[in-house]
């Protein structure tokens, strides 16, 4: 683990839906690695409550009373840059998932999850994991596949805006690897992976690591490899 996870993970759950609301924060609050501190049933009072509340991760429903869940994501990224953002909700479409990743969410992950597989997913999250539920995670691949198949020719030379290295990393994440998983894989150190992602990042105008594989795959950049998807 890294220093990101030393301490209890602090969670702040938007979910207009009580029963759902509780029954999240009951296994959020239930485990000793997690610590529930705010949580919020509208958009709105999501955004006024979120400095307050100061969380290392953010759960939050697309199908809100007021706003999208896509306004709360953009929201968390401009002003708390720090808090990891997961989806949690039953909208498994392809428009709002990629939605909610080019809005800067990490994490995808439909409700019909386990209480268990929930805090599982939050501390993957917290450690620089990109979690998905089994069909999400195709979705993305087969979209990236889609794009790599009618798009883009691949950048050279002058065109080339990632380097060599942060292909490969990108290329292993687009494939369900995790930061500790690539690192390994390629013999470098987890700060020097998490580096790359980030200059990813920036160069390709994104805010999350299937964001980043989205993007990167529409220019044509990734390599092929077996693909890995994720376990929920």
């Amino acid at each position: 683990m890294n220093s990101k996870s030393a301490a209890l993970v602090r969670v702040m759950i938007v979910e207009d839906d009580e029963g759902m609301l509780e029954r999240f924060a009951e296994a959020i609050a239930r485990d000793p690695r997690t610590r529930l501190v705010e949580k919020a049933r509208t958009g709105r009072e999501a955004i006024a409550r979120m400095s307050a509340a100061r969380p290392d991760v953010l759960l939050v429903d697309l199908g809100l009373p007021d706003i999208y869940g896509t306004e709360v994501i953009s929201h968390a990224v401009r002003k708390h840059p720090a808090c990891d953002i997961m989806v949690i909700t039953v909208f498994g479409d392809e428009r709002n998932v990629l939605a909610s990743i080019e809005a800067g969410a990490t994490g995808y992950v439909l409700k019909d999850c386990s209480d268990v597989e929930l805090v599982a997913r939050v501390l993957e999250l917290r450690t620089g994991g990109a979690p998905m539920s089994p069909g999400i995670a195709r979705l993305v691949l087969n979209r990236m596949q889609r794009h790599g198949r009618s798009g883009s020719k691949r950048a050279t030379g002058e065109d080339l805006i990632l380097t060599e290295r942060e292909i490969e990393v990108l290329s292993l994440l687009a494939r369900g690897y995790l930061y500790a998983e690539i690192g390994k894989r390629l013999g470098i150190s987890l700060n020097t992976v998490t580096s790359h992602i980030k200059n990813s990042y920036r160069k390709l105008a994104v805010h999350s690591g299937p964001a980043a594989v989205t993007r990167a795959a529409a220019l044509g950049l990734l390599r092929q490899g077996e693909d890995k998807v994720p376990d929920c």
